[in-house]
């Protein structure tokens, strides 16, 4: 539809009166074209950049110092959960270990003399008079202080035992191989940065990307996407969305979404690149306008409504961009008709109709 505006002109100056010139009694219209306002919840399409990532990666280190006396694997080697990897070796700690654990047989033995000690004392006090309580308090003093001493000594043996279990260096999880970063004799521990082995969860991957803020607010549970990668042309994969952040990110402004991927026939490789689509929707309506309609100034954006034979100029956000229609978030109703061709030369105000 359109809309003829008339601009009365105002009256002659007085000069052109005692000219004898008349004013112009014809108004000139101007036509402009304009379209209603849309209320509407459309789905739409994005393509957008992501990464398919292990779904669990960990750099293996060792717990103790020593040296590496064998390995197991190698990379690409793929591993199961619990499965050995290198063994260590540490002379001073299997010293360490067999003192201690003897430390701890002594105490014991002790432990068990002074509870023997005890016990024959306890039954001689039956006999009244036979024993002195002062006799019977400090053997029964002697026999909980072994006692302790030899609960000590284990926890000190079952601790030099338990580093000793941290000289074999195990797979945490099934996966594979992806760098192996000693040989044999090189020294381990917690005094080298570098770690023995990395270790990648292949079977299963996660595809992760950043979506702009402004689509923050049309993600949904269980929303599917499919997603290419480059080493494969013309195949497209689907998932469905496992975890969101939640949050938005402070520093790019965006919400992080993660799809679980099964890989178990192998065909993803863990630190691809891909692009991957989504179909989103608000969870409401908004407004929408043509594209065309959106006036942009070095002061902001603007859309032109008439309304009661009145121009307004609004000032209003763009949202997303769909076809020739774009989403816009301002002061406006769905009985606003817009002009289709806004210009900064238009006067805004009361324009007789």
């Amino acid at each position: 539809m359109t809309i003829t505006l008339t601009f009365l002109f105002a009256a002659c100056s007085q000069d052109e009166k005692e000219k004898g010139q008349e004013p112009n009694a014809d108004v000139k219209p101007a036509t402009y074209p304009t379209a209603p306002v849309q209320l509407i919840n459309p789905e739409y399409e994005i393509s957008i950049p992501a990464e398919l990532k292990p779904y669990e990666q960990v750099a293996v280190y060792a717990k103790v110092t020593g040296f590496v006396k064998q390995l197991h694997v190698d990379l690409g080697d793929r591993v199961r959960k619990g499965q050995l990897l290198a063994v260590l070796e540490a002379p001073e700690m299997e010293q360490q270990y067999l003192a201690d654990k003897s430390m701890a047989q002594k105490v014991h033995s002790d432990y068990l003399y002074a509870k023997q000690a005890y016990d024959r004392l306890v039954d001689a006090a039956k006999t009244a008079g036979a024993v002195a309580h002062i006799e019977l308090d400090r053997a029964k003093s002697t026999m909980e202080s072994t006692r302790s001493a030899y609960e000590a000594s284990k926890a000190g043996a079952a601790h030099a035992s338990q580093l000793q279990q941290y000289l074999r260096i195990t797979a945490p999880f099934d996966g594979v191989i992806t760098e192996r970063n000693v040989s044999v004799g090189a020294m381990a521990g917690t005094g080298v940065n570098v770690p023995l082995f990395m270790v990648a969860q292949g079977h299963r991957l996660r595809l992760t990307l950043s979506l702009p803020e402004k689509h923050a607010s049309s993600v949904k549970q269980d929303m599917q996407a499919t997603f290419t990668v480059r080493s494969q042309p013309g195949k497209t994969f689907s998932v469905v969305l496992s975890r969101t952040a939640g949050l938005l990110d402070q520093q790019n402004r965006s919400l992080t979404l993660e799809f679980d991927v099964n890989n178990s026939l192998g065909q993803l490789q863990g630190g691809e690149y891909a692009q991957a689509k989504l179909t989103l929707q608000r969870h409401s309506p908004s407004y929408w306008v043509p594209g065309k309609s959106l006036l942009n100034t070095q002061s902001g954006t603007y859309i032109m409504t008439w309304n009661a034979g009145e121009i307004r100029r609004i000032p209003v956000t763009e949202g997303v961009r769909l076809d020739s229609l774009t989403e816009v978030f301002g002061d406006i109703s769905p009985q606003d008709s817009i002009l289709l061709k806004p210009s900064a030369e238009i006067k805004v105000g009361t324009i007789i109709k």
